[in-house]
């Protein structure tokens, strides 16, 4: 597939302060990519960056193979063809949907004349949902709607690329959740590419073709959000993107030798074995299994129920390990190590209670004696 934004080696600082280190990133045509980070880590500023509201420091901005920002070259917003989708919208206040979406519609642009103009500003409201709502100030609409509306605007010069910026950050978690989907449907009717930044893990996971973790300025992984979620390439991706089981382990002949007993994995990169490495075991993969189970020639890992948290549609269960003496010497002490479950159903042991604990295929790991 054709690649709709290239960046390379971005740098960019304000003041003495770095915010982008050496970020390179593609973005496939007609797909949505997900920049996911926490607050702080650079994420808008790269956003600003590919938009052309800030010029990078070092580094090249491409856009459908043309250099937008380089050394030498620096095209300005207006010529991007890029919409922009902000926090909340953003709408003009005393304008109303019509002339909000309208805004855009500059001469030689998407549309020419006032007829053709209006006729876009129809086809744009019936594509996110809103015909009929016209003559609607910003103030009349829900939260949900008026990012609607800033979605239409941002369509209205037919841009190459949208860029938004946590469009749903304000909204109730029931309204982000449909609003996420419209968005997806909207920009996929829309046959756009899109960039969304967010911190939501769930956001990104769930809508996204690829997600990128930017962290302290770098992109330290960029992939489709299963690979992402199975296979983090460190410890602290694996803490960020969904909950896990982060331990230590010993590799032993494609298998990590550890307190949960030896586990098959995959590794992120090249080790010698005998080497300590970080284990992902992500919640859903353990089993607790009852006493007549878990008598065996390999004894299972036991520990006590401390807490349950039920969610509806499934429970997750803390369970403080035992003293580990069952065999298997773990790579640090994990005396007293709490690990968490996710059950499905609502018949999770109660705390107190004494389990026993089964791994459920592979893990993810990786050279790092600090993964804990």
């Amino acid at each position: 597939m054709p690649i709709a934004v290239a960046v390379e080696g971005l740098e960019k600082s304000f003041a003495a302060h770095a915010v982008l280190e050496g970020v390179s990133l593609e973005v496939r045509e007609r797909s949505l990519t997900a920049i996911l980070g926490a607050s702080g880590s650079g994420k808008t500023t790269l956003l600003r960056v590919i938009a052309g509201f800030e010029r990078a420091d070092q580094g090249t901005v491409r856009l459908g193979g043309r250099v937008v920002d380089a050394a030498r070259t620096f095209v300005p917003p207006e010529r991007r063809r890029i919409g922009y989708v902000p926090q909340e919208g953003a709408l003009f206040p005393h304008l109303n949907v019509s002339a909000n979406v309208a805004f855009g519609l500059r001469p030689g642009t998407a549309a020419r004349g006032r007829a053709s103009r209006d006729t876009r500003v129809a086809e744009l409201l019936e594509l996110v949902g809103l015909a009929g709502f016209e003559r609607r100030l910003p103030h009349q609409l829900s939260g949900g709607e008026r990012q609607r509306v800033a979605l239409a605007r941002a369509l209205a010069v037919q841009p190459e690329l949208v860029l938004l910026d946590e469009p749903f950050s304000s909204l109730d978690v029931e309204l982000r959740t449909s609003m996420r989907r419209e968005v997806v449907d909207v920009l996929a009717a829309a046959g756009t590419t899109a960039i969304l930044v967010t911190h939501d893990q769930d956001e990104a996971l769930s809508i996204a073709h690829r997600v990128a973790v930017l962290q302290h300025g770098r992109i330290v992984q960029c992939d489709e959000p299963a690979e992402l979620y199975r296979r983090p390439v460190n410890g602290e991706v694996a803490r960020f993107v969904g909950h896990g089981n982060l331990l230590l382990g010993r590799l032993d002949n494609g298998a990590v030798r550890s307190v949960l007993g030896t586990i098959p994995v995959v590794l992120r990169s090249a080790a010698p074995e005998g080497c300590a490495v970080g284990v992902l075991i992500r919640p859903e993969q353990l089993q607790l299994v009852g006493n007549e189970e878990a008598a065996s020639p390999d004894p299972l890992p036991r520990g006590v129920v401390v807490s349950r948290e039920f969610h509806g549609h499934d429970v997750v269960v803390a369970i403080r390990l035992d003293e580990p003496a069952w065999g298997q010497a773990p790579a640090a002490d994990s005396a007293g190590f709490t690990l968490f479950a996710r059950l499905a159903g609502p018949d999770a042991p109660e705390p107190g209670a004494r389990v026993a604990i089964r791994v459920r295929g592979s893990a993810a790991a990786w050279m790092n004696p600090a993964a804990r």
